[in-house]
């Protein structure tokens, strides 16, 4: 039996990346899925996502939204609610960077990462809390990162808004808890994505990985087997709890 059959799963931000590593695995293991994105130009490779994740044997939809508008989150939320009936996953994966020495940075920038990065956290949980209170069940995903739990030069913003998820995840825990609502949070390190594409062979990537104990960056799918893990009921008694995927980066 598959691990999520007969589950529904929300994942933000998912055209790509690890997004995307994640609605494939989800699907991969029975659940259905929905799955968002913001540009128009996404909108071709979120369907061939969307197709993808159907060939598994599962329903998908993505949904061209903003994480970071409250309205726009309960749309979504009740749209699935009308599709499906539950969500039993949220996996709050929408992210950005506008990396700038804080000297530097403009208030624009600072909240445009806070709105994409933590708003859209909340916005989402509070939301799918609702239909997860009623069923009593439920496992909310916090896509947080390792430069929120060490800090880095130029990422302040960054850093700011994926350490406040690590303490609203432990809030919502212990909020939850005793609905039998879990919240956990991932802590992914350097991953392979395009957010990543500039740190080339030689030129930059070196330096990183020289400092990762198990001398690589993490693949998408390393992210994503960790995700499918604290969505299912094996995770069954892990709440409030952070996973670091870094490769040993932050020990």
């Amino acid at each position: 039996m598959k691990i999520l059959s007969g589950k529904t799963a929300i994942v933000t931000g998912a055209a790509r990346g690890i997004g995307e590593a994640i609605v494939l695995k989800f699907a991969e293991a029975g659940a259905n899925v929905a799955f968002t994105y913001v540009s128009e130009n996404s909108a071709p490779k979120a369907e061939a996502i969307v197709e993808k994740a159907k060939a598994l044997g599962v329903d998908a939809v993505a949904f061209q939204t903003n994480a970071g508008d409250y309205a726009a989150c309960e749309t979504l939320v009740n749209t699935v609610l009308d599709r499906w009936g539950m969500v039993d996953i949220c996996v709050n994966n929408a992210g950005i960077s506008k990396d700038n020495l804080l000297l530097r940075m403009t208030p624009e920038q600072w909240d445009e990462v806070m709105d994409v990065n933590l708003k859209s956290v909340f916005n989402m949980t509070k939301h799918v809390i609702k239909p997860m209170m009623k069923a009593r069940k439920g496992s909310i995903i916090n896509m947080s990162s390792v430069i929120g739990e060490m800090g880095n030069a130029g990422q302040s913003s960054y850093a700011a808004s994926k350490a406040g998820i690590i303490g609203f995840t432990k809030s919502v825990a212990k909020e939850l808890g005793a609905r039998n609502i879990r919240c956990n949070a991932i802590a992914p390190g350097f991953v392979e994505t395009d957010m990543t594409s500039y740190l080339k062979e030689g030129d930059g990537a070196d330096k990183y990985k020289a400092g990762i104990p198990l001398g690589r960056f993490a693949s998408a799918n390393d992210i994503a087997d960790v995700t499918l893990f604290l969505a299912s009921d094996m995770s069954g008694y892990i709440t409030g709890q952070t996973i670091s995927v870094c490769g040993g980066l932050n020990i």
